[in-house]
């Protein structure tokens, strides 16, 4: 909000242009690595094992390492703004050579703190996807075959092979770029032979799959959410399932798009444009897969149901400009203007945190054994999804206008002027939809009505335990007799467990 209100005018008025490259780079850090993938990750270990049948992940003791590994990182970044010299001011992508220069002259500036806190938040990463990848493939329940897993637990399993094989490639940039800054290496110094565009490729070969990493679990909660909601089976979930793993796959290689105006040779960028092109295919399967799941069914626009709805809305519009984006001609005319910062929040928030939400809601009563306030729920909604829109649908127009990110100040042309105000009022206005979440939270957690196990006659292994459930989640592991989603189905999800 502090970002918007100095956007909110052209000059540079509200705040010093040093503070203003801190914030920005804390901003996109710390909303990355301190809140959407810890509480992906959080809300996946709670849910994976319930959904398996299993009575808790793998290895625990791992669990809790990684875990504890993330409050370190949010210390590192925090203090880094009580130090002489202030945070990092690179960028959440550090890009050399700007990321190595160290003028205060400090060993322990703001930018070192940031490369040790994505150095630890990668360890803990990668010792959660072993976690993942383990207790899935290893801690089914008897008759849990991978077809009749739940699409949130393959969606699950394929970021986590993401993170496995994507992962250690920021790691090792990390760490490297630490050296360049500390011990005075040169593995991107130009100045001493280095070469700044390998960090580039270091970076976005992780970084843009982190973004699958992220919207994957998403997808997952959708088609978790859209079955019950619209008490219909979740339509082609094989290919559903199938199509994870193919975001997966091709994640991998697709990450040139954002270099298309580094050097890149020609070739290369025709290649990455199919490739990343390639990438619609298998989420605009589970679109319609979607959209024919809620077709024709008893729809219940309860909060979660809408908080997914909205989601989904925006997920197709971020969609469609990102298709724009792999395109090298359109690329390479909005690089480094507010199309892409539009964009990437349509994806960031519109889509990944619309779901989060949707999640909390639905899963609220199972986790707290509470019932919400539903009256507050809708008044989060469209607190948030006015708000969304109106704070990042702008930054399209303003980036096809030639207007720059990553800058404080900018000229004074009305068409900025007007489509800035109304950007930063959207902001202002996301800012105060989270009173209503927080106090509904809060609220209902204490004081709500007692929530029954299965609030939401879903089918689901996490609906036939208690709410909340046992420490252990099973006093005996179910035998799975049947795919999921089966809604208007007579046969049961699992076996009975004393049968006559």
């Amino acid at each position: 909000m502090v970002i918007r209100g100095e956007l909110l005018t052209p000059d540079s008025d509200l705040i010093d242009r040093t503070v203003y490259n801190g914030m920005f780079t804390m901003h996109g850090t710390v909303m990355l690595f301190l809140w959407t993938f810890p509480s992906l990750v959080g809300l996946a270990n709670y849910l994976v094992p319930l959904m398996i049948g299993a009575r808790d992940m793998a290895f625990p003791r791992l669990n809790a390492a990684a875990f504890w590994m993330v409050p370190v990182v949010g210390i590192l970044l925090i203090s880094s703004f009580f130090i002489p010299g202030g945070p990092a001011q690179a960028g959440w992508w550090a890009y050399p050579p700007v990321s190595i220069q160290n003028p205060t002259g400090n060993l322990i500036n703001g930018q070192v703190l940031w490369l040790l806190a994505v150095a630890i938040s990668g360890v803990s990463s990668i010792m959660g996807a072993v976690n993942f990848v383990t207790t899935i493939v290893k801690m089914r329940a008897p008759g849990m075959g991978f077809f009749r897993m739940p699409i949130f637990v393959w969606a699950v399993f394929s970021a986590q092979i993401i993170q496995l094989f994507g992962l250690p490639a920021l790691t090792a940039g990390a760490v490297m770029l630490l050296m360049d800054l500390t011990v005075g290496t040169s593995f991107f110094n130009p100045a001493q032979g280095g070469n700044p565009v390998l960090f580039q490729h270091y970076f976005w070969f992780y970084s843009h799959p982190a973004v699958y990493v992220i919207i994957l679990p998403i997808f997952g909660i959708f088609s978790e959410i859209f079955p019950v909601y619209s008490r219909k089976p979740l339509f082609g979930y094989k290919v559903v399932a199938l199509s994870s793993m193919a975001i997966a796959l091709v994640s991998g290689i697709v990450w040139v798009h954002h270099m298309y105006v580094s050097g890149t040779p020609g070739w290369m960028r025709i290649l990455f444009m199919l490739t990343t092109m390639f990438v619609s295919v298998p989420t605009g399967i589970k679109v319609f897969a979607w959209v024919a799941t809620i077709w024709g069914g008893k729809i219940r626009l309860n909060t979660a149901m809408t908080f997914a709805l909205g989601g989904l809305v925006m997920f197709v519009f971020a969609g469609i400009t990102g298709i724009m984006l792999s395109s090298v001609p359109v690329d390479v005319h909005v690089n480094n203007t507010y199309f892409v910062v539009g964009h990437f929040h349509y994806v960031l928030y519109g889509t990944v945190t619309m779901g989060m939400y949707a999640a909390i809601y639905h899963w609220f009563p199972k986790m707290t054994g509470r019932m919400y306030m539903e009256s507050w729920g809708k008044l989060h909604f469209w607190l948030a999804f006015i708000g969304t829109n109106l704070n990042f649908l702008p930054m399209h127009p303003l980036g096809l206008q030639g207007m720059l990110r990553r800058v404080s100040s900018y000229p004074p042309f009305p068409e900025y002027i007007f489509w800035n105000t109304i950007a930063s009022l959207g902001a202002f206005l996301l800012g105060v939809s989270t009173l209503p979440f927080i106090v509904n939270m809060v609220a209902s957690w204490m004081h709500g009505e007692k929530a029954p196990d299965n609030p939401w006659r879903a089918i689901g292994l996490e609906w036939l335990v208690s709410s909340p459930p046992d420490v252990e989640n099973f006093e005996e592991i179910p035998t799975i007799i049947s795919e999921p989603y089966g809604y208007g189905k007579s046969e049961p999800l699992i076996a009975p467990t004393n049968p006559q």
